[in-house]
């Protein structure tokens, strides 16, 4: 072929020098953007007629009455088999998604309480996410990747399988594949998982931590590395886990993992998106993708396609990985993307990540999961011939999220703030910040003895004593 005949990069492609993603957890798209369907009909979200049978038979519908903290108590089911009855139902060979309520009801026996994981959430009561989602790209169609539930889900964003896993143990990751950050290493580029703070700490990550110390960052060094343009070829960032003690007051929980509040991960995505934009070098040459790591239960209407099947097999529930998990949101921002961009006609989940920055970084390579290698990449969406000149930017009391002044021009959208009270720190601890516990106690059991702590685990029943437990190993990890 002539030069000149040559297939062109498009030049936000060729310009993208940095891939971003922030995972946050446990909702469902229709929870989050089933609504927009409202604002936009391409958005494959909520008619406003979709019901789930509670225990009685009775229909529950979808209302857009959801609550930022206090619904969803105790926190609804999202283990392998908690996955199965809500995709499936109860009847064999009955209509899909049609086991949502009576999988809950399973958690408290309380049928009026069941039906409120039908509840989802009016687009201006989230004004972060929906804004990104409208202004850039939404995905109608990224599943998580199984079934199931935290980690083995983000074992898939880091190593494109989660080798043969449904459940939340941490101790088989890494027996196969190497992680997307130890393939950007070897291949001479630079990788990181940002962390929010040692109390809040990693998930699923800690045995890593403890090897490749290198690889990992606090969240407070990503916005250090926005604004002096050092960010690496790919960062991983997660959220505040858990309601914390800090320096000068209270860190609030920013995973939007029931029961924590809302608002405060939606502020968190305005952090990391405002970190980025804020750098006009930076802006011009980031991608930066927020989504989800499950459902954690709630209500979705669009039923899991089979998928490529992994090369493991759960010797538990004998599942072969040959289909997806349940819809969750899922927003690409670029300034090389056109604006209200709806992506219908694809599909993606969490292998789609470590596949995208494998294509941009490193290039062919071929030790990686049957799964991996067929999922569907997203670069291609930087179509634009120049980058954007918009401005759009959230607005938290007098000044800019991240305290810069407004400016002539800007597209200004007010956040909304979360309550006083939000911070619960003597809250029980969910069954997350549980099995966070857990991981990070076998962690600090390979460790030598004069450099554990001894605590005893079984008596940590609050978010601050998990945390404070959680902050200590991550002490004795990070060095």
């Amino acid at each position: 072929m002539a030069r000149s005949e040559e297939k062109r990069v498009p030049p936000g492609i060729d310009q993208l020098k940095h891939i971003v993603v922030l995972m946050m957890e446990n909702r469902s798209f229709d929870h989050m953007f089933g609504y927009l369907k409202k604002q936009d009909s391409r958005i494959d979200g909520l008619n406003g007629n979709e019901t789930n049978p509670d225990t009685t038979g009775a229909p529950a519908p979808v209302t857009n009455t959801a609550d930022y903290q206090a619904q969803l108590q105790p926190d609804p089911g999202h283990h392998f088999e908690d996955v199965k009855l809500q995709i499936f139902g109860d009847v064999p060979g009955g209509p899909a998604m049609q086991g949502f309520v009576k999988a809950y009801f399973q958690k408290q026996n309380d049928v009026a309480h069941s039906r409120e994981i039908m509840y989802c959430f009016a687009p201006e009561k989230i004004p972060v996410l929906t804004t990104l989602g409208r202004k850039f790209l939404v995905f109608n169609r990224w599943f998580s990747s199984l079934p199931g539930p935290t980690v083995p889900n983000r074992a898939f964003a880091h190593f494109g399988t989660s080798f043969g896993h449904t459940d939340m143990d941490v101790f088989y990751l890494g027996t196969k594949y190497p992680t997307i950050y130890q393939r950007m290493l070897n291949a001479g580029r630079t990788a990181k998982i940002y962390y929010y703070d040692q109390p809040s700490g990693t998930i699923g990550m800690a045995f890593i931590l403890k090897n490749q110390p290198q690889i990992f960052g606090t969240f407070s060094q990503f916005q250090a590395d926005c604004k002096s343009g050092n960010l690496p070829d790919y960062s991983f960032i997660e959220p505040n886990y858990s309601d914390h003690d800090v320096a000068g007051g209270r860190a609030l929980a920013a995973d939007q993992h029931p029961d924590h509040n809302v608002l405060a991960g939606d502020q968190f995505i305005a952090a990391v998106y405002m970190s980025i934009l804020n750098n006009e070098a930076l802006w011009n040459s980031t991608l930066l993708l927020i989504n989800y790591d499950e459902h954690g239960g709630m209500y979705d209407h669009v039923q899991p396609p089979a998928c490529t099947p992994d090369e493991f097999q759960d010797p538990t529930t004998g599942f072969a990985f040959d289909r997806l998990g349940i819809r969750v949101p899922a927003v690409l921002v670029s300034p090389w993307i056109p604006e209200a961009t709806v992506i219908s006609d694809r599909t993606f989940d969490h292998a789609s990540i470590p596949a995208t920055v494998t294509k941009q970084f490193i290039g062919p390579y071929t030790d990686r999961s049957p799964r991996e290698l067929a999922a569907d990449t997203f670069l291609d969406f930087l179509t634009l011939p120049s980058p954007r000149q918009d401005y759009i930017a959230f607005q938290s009391g007098g000044g800019l999220f991240g305290g810069l002044p407004p400016k002539p021009g800007h597209t200004v959208v007010p956040m909304r703030e979360p309550p006083a009270n939000a911070a619960q720190p003597d809250r029980k601890i969910s069954q997350l910040l549980f099995d966070q516990v857990v991981s990070m106690h076998r962690v600090e059991m390979t460790l030598p003895a004069d450099q554990q702590t001894h605590i005893d685990i079984t008596q940590i029943v609050t978010e601050a004593q998990a945390s404070d437990y959680i902050g200590k190993v991550m002490a004795r990890l990070v060095p």
